[in-house]
């Protein structure tokens, strides 16, 4: 599974710049402009991955849609190769050592961007406040979805994780009336039941339900609630944030999640060979090699991930980066099979294949009803013209 990304909440077009070589001072300079709050008429979400900005529109001026096929390709490819980097190091560290290093790296590469915002003086009024419950989802989601990685295998884990567009749909409904319109819709709820009847499926029919059950049943059950944490995550960041900037918001989440997953790895953090805590110390015992690989999957995963997913959302919509990233169970079965030689079964494949279509069920619902919604706020409120 991809890491989370920033939900629907944010209201005014962004434009990113797409040159790779000036990416991140890019991004950098973006949020610190800062981003304004909009009319609440204007704020419309998608119940989609945890990782969904949704009024971040495809600007007139912006350049051709294959900068976005690009970078949510890309993004598909390193959110999918992260499950392979957890389960490798599953055997070399613990869950809270892993946990707590790949987020530490990653919040190291984001911290530039609130320290710039800040210099500017465009730090927005209530960042870190507004960050705090965010965080707290999103760093015990981090730590129940790697954890998964260590009792199940990585298409299980990853399938079962599909469960969080369920969650997402039913705390919208729950706590924003705008969004009730979605479960009033008979397609939403057929969506939702192949979600299910699909997540069931990857649970029972994966070869180590057969031979490892329990443990299996616990990988999977760890997922869902990973699911139900980021979607928890994902609310939260469009109840207290909307109207932020997502890469100002997201820098300053990814600093709190980061103390979060630290803090449990020096409670909890422990050598594997001695079972002795040792606070994440384990991690010295890997070679160079190994931890420029624990690097690595920071960054794909944490850092460049969300940048390429951003101005994927900016060139070709939400709607269209999400129902691309549902390819990710499916890649990362085959990434485990070609890595890790781990066997899926096709009966589980098949599954996974009705969790997906109701995932974009879910989703095709959501973009007609933010179409329709997005037209009547057009008529009714002044257009916002991207910066130029």
């Amino acid at each position: 599974m991809s890491e989370p990304s920033l939900p629907a909440c944010f209201g005014r077009q962004t434009r990113i710049t797409t040159r790779l070589p000036a990416l991140i001072p890019s991004l950098f300079a973006l949020g610190a402009r800062g981003c304004p709050a909009m009319p609440a008429a204007q704020l419309r979400s998608h119940a989609s991955m945890p990782r969904d900005v949704a009024a971040i529109r495809r600007p007139a001026d912006s350049p051709s849609i294959a900068v976005g096929a690009l970078t949510i390709v890309t993004t598909l490819v390193g959110w999918s190769s992260v499950p392979l980097f957890i389960t490798h190091f599953a055997g070399r560290l613990d869950v809270w050592t892993q946990n707590g290093w790949r987020y530490a790296l990653a919040a190291l590469l984001w911290a530039p961007v609130p320290i710039v915002a800040h210099a500017r003086g465009r730090l927005p009024r209530g960042l870190w406040r507004a960050s705090l419950w965010p965080a707290v989802f999103n760093g015990l989601g981090q730590t129940a979805f790697t954890w998964s990685y260590y009792k199940t295998d990585a298409a299980s884990a990853t399938f079962g994780l599909r469960a969080q567009i369920v969650f997402v749909a039913i705390g919208a409904y729950l706590l924003f009336p705008a969004e009730r319109a979605l479960l009033r819709r008979p397609a939403a709820w057929f969506g939702i039941a192949l979600v299910l009847a699909g997540v069931s499926g990857t649970i029972f029919l994966a070869p180590a339900a057969n031979h490892s059950a329990p443990t299996h049943a616990l990988g999977v059950l760890l997922a869902v609630i990973g699911g139900v944490l980021f979607a928890s995550y994902g609310l939260s960041v469009r109840r207290n944030m909307a109207g932020m900037h997502p890469v100002v918001a997201f820098a300053a989440i990814s600093q709190l999640t980061a103390l979060i997953c630290v803090a449990l790895m020096l409670i909890f953090g422990h050598s594997l060979s001695t079972a002795r805590w040792d606070g994440g110390l384990s991690v010295t015992s890997l070679n160079p090699n190994q931890f420029g690989l624990l690097f690595l999957s920071a960054v794909i995963g944490i850092a460049l991930g969300h940048v390429f997913y951003y101005i994927a959302i900016a060139r070709i919509g939400v709607a269209a980066a999400s129902a691309v990233l549902q390819l990710q169970p499916f890649l990362v079965a085959l990434g485990a099979y070609l890595v890790h030689s781990a066997a899926v079964s096709p009966a589980q494949i098949t599954a996974g294949c009705i969790a997906v279509a109701g995932a974009l069920v879910i989703l095709a619902v959501q973009w007609k009803l933010s179409r329709a919604a997005r037209s009547s706020s057009v008529a009714q409120v002044p257009t916002v013209a991207a910066p130029k």
